[in-house]
Parts: structure tokens; C-alpha cells; sequence
């Protein structure tokens, strides 16, 4: 029974597949572009295909950037970045009621394609949504959601589109580009900031601009097909958001956090210094925490395939080698070697100020409380250990 029940399955979806629609003259084929919603993984937006066929009866609507949950070791895959995204294919009604629910901006571009051109796209769509097409290795910065709607419509024009520099167009960094969609100083903009290396603060070219749906719809308003006439047809908004109110709350934000914390070891240290002693349990607190931080941020860079965490200058302040250092931490009297050490992390500090003064990377506005805190540590314990090895 179940072997019949597998091989009708395989019939059915067959035939499906193997069914081939020619769009009517009528048809249109669209570029939808979703505004950003409340939390850190659609602060960017979302870009996907709309076929509409009232000939044909079609209206559906095609994404690149579905998750793929049934994978195995799905989170491992994720961390690593080797997770396939999926093609999605929704109905137009429900792609609209959701976005409707959720409270986020949906505008529709029409594209001016020929008859040929809008079968080739749905051609290809069609042919992408098989089961063993639909997957790809999902890159934030390169091979997204937004940046195939480009690639896909490249393919189906032939590559007869031209992307010419869209109104108040200005040369950014990929960091500058996401801090558009992120403010500065939120929990999202500091983990980016730690995650994301110095890949990342070079400027992009006009077309990796388009890694933002925003920037799609910006680039194919301005976009012009070989024969000089408009790629948008018509534009309209389907949907507008409507007004919420923001809470912004600076008391629970990076900043205010992270320099309460940086307050408390300060006082702990000025304590310690008027008192010639040590906190050990503070400095053990601190070197557990960069050394462990310093671990995640290699991990990302030398153990994953995501591209915008290479050259992290982070490690500047959170060195990895910290966590080896807790047995002297617990020591009544350090070897000598441990006060250069702890010479070389101020050492590193200085270079990380360095670093972000001459734009080789942008560090989080949140740290520097944190950054300010162990600066002060470190020269108190070089000063400690040095009286103490004296005596």
C-alpha cells in the first residue's frame, strides 16, 4: 500500500511539473519589493516575482528565500553556511494577507518585458521550483533574495538590461548599507558588528548595492532594456504600512548596558587601587568572556563558508588566547611572561583604535564603554603585577 501510495505521489507530481503554461498576452510579470519588519532577520526587506495571467487564471507569486527546516543538522548547516534557502511559490492572495498581517510595506513594479522574455522568466521559474533545482547556497551579500530577482530577470532578457545609477545614488560600504536598515546602537547592529569583519567596509560596486531589495527596486526603476526604454512598466504600491509607534528604549540598548558594566569595573578597579589588591573573580570574568568571544569570532572566520566574516579585526579586543590565561589569573604571584601579555592587550587595544580611525574596520558604537573598561583593567593589572613581582 505504501509503495502505491509513493509511486501515485510520484505520478502526480509528474505531471505537474511536466505541465507546461504559455502566458497569454495578458499576463505580467512583476517584481515585489516588502518593506522591513520588527525583527533582525527581516530588518532588510524581501524581494520576490509575482506572475499574473488572468487568461490563465495564474497569479502567483515566487521567492528565493525560504528556509529549509527539514534539513538535516539545520542550525549546525546554518551557523556554518552551508544551509540551502529554497525557492518558494506562494498564491498572490496569500502572499498579501501575510504581509498585511505583519504590518509591511508591499510595492509592485510591472516589468516591461516582451512575450518571449515573460515565458522565458516563467520558464525558468517553473524549471527552478523542481524539487532538485529549488535549493541554493544562501549568501547574504551575494546570492540572496534580492539579488537573484537581478540575476533571474538577466537571464530571461538575455542580458539586455542596462542598471543605470538610480536619483541620489552615493557610494557606500556593505556596513554602511546595513546600518541603513539597523540603527547603530540596538542588540542586531552590535552582534553584526562583532560577527562581520572588515570584508565588509570596502565599498560596493553600483550592482552589489543590489543585495538590498530596496536597492532593487531602486536600480530597476532607474534600469533601461538594450533598446534605451524603461525595464518598469508601471510601479504602485499594493500595501502601506501603517503607522505603529517605535519604542526606543535607550535603557535597554548596548550602550547604556554595556556602560553600566563598564562603570562597575572601573569603580571595582579604582576599589582595587586605592585597596592594592585584586578582583580576581572580575578578571577571570573578563578573560573568560573575550577568550570566548575571540573563539566564536575565529570559528566564523575560519570554520564557515559566510564570506562577510573574514578579517575581524574584533580579535583585537577579544584575543582567544585569554581563555588559556585564567591559571595565572588564579595565581598568588603570575610569571613574569604574564605581565607582557597583558602589555600586548593593551598593545592590541591601541591597534583596534587605530584600525577604526582609519576605516580598515567599523567596530560597534555599543563597545566602547566595554573597549574604555579594559583599558583601564589592563593598566592596573600590568601596575599590580609589576609591585607584586617586586616585593
Amino acid at each position: 500500500m505504501v509503495k502505491k501510495l509513493r509511486f501515485l505521489l510520484l505520478v502526480v507530481s509528474s505531471f505537474i511539473y511536466g505541465q507546461q503554461i504559455t502566458l497569454s498576452n495578458t499576463a505580467e510579470i512583476s517584481v515585489l519589493t516588502v518593506g522591513p519588519g520588527t525583527s533582525l532577520n527581516d530588518a532588510f526587506g524581501h524581494s520576490a516575482f509575482r506572475i499574473k495571467d488572468p487568461n490563465n487564471r495564474l497569479d502567483v507569486v515566487y521567492g528565493y528565500g525560504e528556509y529549509d527546516f527539514d534539513a538535516p543538522n539545520f542550525y549546525l548547516k546554518f551557523a556554518r553556511g552551508k544551509l540551502n534557502y529554497l525557492l518558494s511559490k506562494d498564491s498572490f492572495s496569500r502572499f498579501y494577507q501575510v504581509y498585511v498581517y505583519f504590518n509591511r510595506t508591499v510595492k509592485e513594479q510591472v516589468l516591461n518585458l516582451s512575450q518571449s522574455e515573460k515565458q522565458n522568466l516563467y520558464n525558468y521559474l517553473i524549471n527552478n521550483y523542481k524539487p532538485e533545482n529549488r535549493g541554493y547556497l544562501y549568501e547574504f551579500f551575494f546570492d540572496n533574495c534580492a539579488t537573484r530577482i537581478k540575476d533571474v530577470t538577466k537571464i530571461a532578457t538575455k542580458n539586455s538590461i542596462k542598471f543605470n545609477l538610480p536619483k541620489a545614488y552615493t557610494p557606500k560600504t556593505f556596513r554602511s548599507l546595513i546600518y541603513n536598515n539597523v540603527n547603530k546602537n540596538t542588540w542586531g547592529s552590535l552582534g553584526i558588528d562583532m560577527a562581520l569583519g572588515a570584508v565588509i567596509d570596502r565599498k560596493a560596486t553600483p550592482e552589489e548595492q543590489m543585495f538590498l531589495p530596496e536597492n532593487i527596486y531602486k536600480f530597476f526603476e532607474a534600469a533601461t532594456k538594450k533598446d534605451g526604454t524603461p525595464l518598469v512598466k508601471k510601479s504602485n504600491i499594493i500595501f502601506t504600512k501603517r503607522p505603529t509607534n517605535i519604542s526606543n528604549n535607550f535603557f535597554s540598548s548596548p550602550l547604556f548596558v554595556l556602560g553600566m558594566i563598564a562603570l562597575v569595573i572601573i569603580f571595582i578597579t579604582y576599589k582595587d587601587f586605592k585597596n592594592k589588591k585584586q578582583t580576581q573573580w572580575l578578571d577571570i570574568t573578563l578573560f573568560s568572556f573575550t577568550g570566548l568571544i575571540g573563539i566564536l569570532i575565529l570559528l566564523l572566520w575560519f570554520a564557515t563558508d559566510h564570506t562577510g566574516t573574514h578579517q575581524n579585526y574584533n580579535l583585537l579586543w577579544a584575543f582567544a588566547l585569554n581563555i588559556l590565561m585564567i591559571g595565572q589569573l588564579v595565581n598568588k604571584k603570575p610569571k613574569t611572561w604574564f605581565i607582557k601579555y597583558v602589555k600586548f592587550l593593551i598593545i592590541m587595544l591601541c591597534l583596534l583604535t587605530l584600525h577604526w580611525i582609519i576605516g580598515v574596520q567599523v567596530f560597534a558604537v555599543g563597545l566602547i564603554p566595554l573597549l574604555i573598561a579594559l583599558f583601564i583593567r589592563y593598566i592596573y593589572l600590568v601596575k599590580y603585577y609589576a609591585t607584586l613581582n617586586n616585593q
